[in-house]
This record gives structure tokens, sequence and C-alpha cells, in this order.
């Protein structure tokens, strides 16, 4: 439950009225449409829902469509939950040129005639999965000495970006015409698509970039659970829990009292067989979200305490 109804869709209100801001507490799984920033379409689900509060968990690229995660009110302190997730993503991969954008919104910078054959881009994919070093794309939002490295790559500037870790369990070749390539991928935090095609065309000698691209999974929500900008005034069950992120940590059912310490900072000692040992974990009181936090010596000590009433 929540201060707001669940199930409230957005008000209609008389034209020219400014709206009152309320406390709406809960994630929007958006199926973010092509064209359209990450930052425009938080700013249109917060406007839609008269939201006093509102942030995204991971950008989606204007080129890029699918899965946008966007957390209203006190959903805003489970972000870190969904950002650390595993992503799942459907690419198209554009064989003969790169482009100083790693996709087709970019300048071409290199052409070659060579094609790549379904069989060669399944025998180096391999390569590519597992924990691999990659090389970020120059236009991306990492900060090089507090600026945006793609404000600083529009502007001219050469940028150099360090390679670092990144996970990708999966690859798949699903599509092979000749020029183009269509390719699955599940990959972890901070994983770049684009520079997955960059080092796959460098790698297979006939240089590639991303044609299109579609996140299918954030952490726990999937195409399932998205809806689009015009579901938002029709569908009364867009709104999710809060709680709704937390679906990959387990649960603690809480008393009264013990909810009280929670919400003043204090940790609470957990009893029982089937209390966890370990890890992090959310508590409830009478099925309200109350706080999440690390059990540690078999105590709940939390980090994030929710305001969302019993």
């Amino acid at each position: 439950m929540t201060d707001a109804p669940q199930n409230e869709r957005p008000p209609r209100r008389p034209q020219g009225e400014r709206p009152k801001k309320r406390d709406v507490n809960g994630w929007i799984i958006l199926d973010k449409g092509v064209g359209m920033t990450s930052t425009h379409a938080v700013a249109v689900v917060k406007r839609g829902f008269s939201a006093k509060k509102a942030g995204h968990a991971g950008t989606l690229d204007p080129l890029a469509s699918g899965i946008l995660p966007i957390a209203l009110g006190e959903a805003t302190k489970t972000v870190p939950f969904i950002m650390d997730g595993r992503k799942s993503y459907v690419f198209t991969v554009a064989w003969g040129a790169e482009t100083n954008t790693d996709d087709t919104e970019g300048e071409i910078v290199e052409r070659t005639d060579k094609l790549p054959e379904a069989s060669e881009i399944e025998a180096l994919l391999p390569r590519f999965t597992g924990s691999i070093q990659q090389v970020p794309p120059r236009f991306s939002a990492i900060k090089i000495q507090g600026e945006r490295a793609y404000d600083l790559a529009r502007e001219g500037e050469v940028v150099e970006l360090q390679a670092r870790t990144v996970e990708i369990d999966r690859l798949t070749l699903v599509h092979h015409d000749g020029n183009r390539s269509v390719i699955e991928a599940d990959c972890g935090k901070g994983t770049y698509v684009r520079a997955i095609a960059r080092d796959l065309g460098r790698a297979l000698g006939c240089l590639g970039h991303i044609a299109a691209l579609r996140r299918t999974r954030v952490g726990p929500f999937t195409e399932h659970d998205a809806v689009t900008v015009d579901d938002l005034t029709t569908d009364p069950a867009a709104l999710r829990p809060v709680e709704t992120a937390l679906s990959e940590i387990p649960s603690i059912m809480v008393s009264r009292d013990m909810a009280n310490r929670l919400m003043r900072g204090q940790s609470i000692i957990l009893r029982g067989r089937d209390a966890p040992l370990s890890g992090k974990a959310y508590a409830t009181c009478n099925g309200v979200l109350v706080a999440v936090g690390d059990i540690e010596r078999g105590e709940l000590v939390p980090h994030r305490v929710f305001n969302l009433g019993a």
C-alpha cells in the first residue's frame, strides 16, 4: 500500500489549471519510444501523475526503445536495486561502417566493403561473453574531470576513455542477412551495447555500428510489465508498488514495535529459523514497506526507511 491509491489514474483537470503536486509512490515501467530522451520520459510521467518527485533507473538513448523504469516518490529510494540488476537487449548491427557515436546518429569515420558470414559472427561471440574489458563509447555519459564525455566529444575534443570490466552473460545471433545482424544480449551494469557492436565489427574486420536497439529487461522488470505513454491515462494498474523493485531480495514481516525502531534508524534482532542469515532484505509491517537494509550478526540494519503509512 502507499499513501496515494495505487490504482488511481492521473486525474483530469480543467484546461489551463496548474495541477497540484501529489505524493505518488510507485514504479512506472515505461516502454519508451524511439526519439524520446530518458529525461523527457521522466518529465512526461511525472506531469501525468502530478507527482512531486520522480527519477529513472538507467538511461536509455533516444535511438533506443524499450524498458525504462521510472520511480515516483518513495520508490526513488529503491532505484539502486534496479540499476544494479541484469539487463537484456535485442539490437541490430549494420556492418561495413563505423561511426563516431557507434550508432546511426553519428558521422561515419571509416568504411569497408567486407561483410561477415553468420558462422564468423557466431564463432566470435564467445570472446565477448563473461567478464571482459570494454572501452565505453566516446559519446557516453561518463564523466571526465567533471565533464560528460559526450559534451567534450561534441565540442571536438579528443576523448580517451579507459577500459573497464563488464559482465556479459549471453550473446546470441538471432538473424543475419549479410549487411545486418540481429543479436540478443544479457549483461550487467555498465555494459554499453554500442561498444559491443563496435568491437565485434573491428574483430571481424568489417566494422559495425548500432542500427536499432531495444531494451527488453531491467532487473525484475520485463516487456510484460511495460506500458506506453498513451497507456498511462487508460491503464489503472500502471503504477506498481514500491517494493516491486525489491523482489530479488528476501522480505521480513515485522511487528509494529519493530517497525517503529526501523523507522527511527535503529536495528532490530531477527528471530526464527526462517530469518535470513546475511545479505540485503526489506521489512514490511501489515503489508506496508517499512525499510530496506543489511543483515549483520542476526540484526537487520536499516539503510533506507519509507514513509508509506500503515
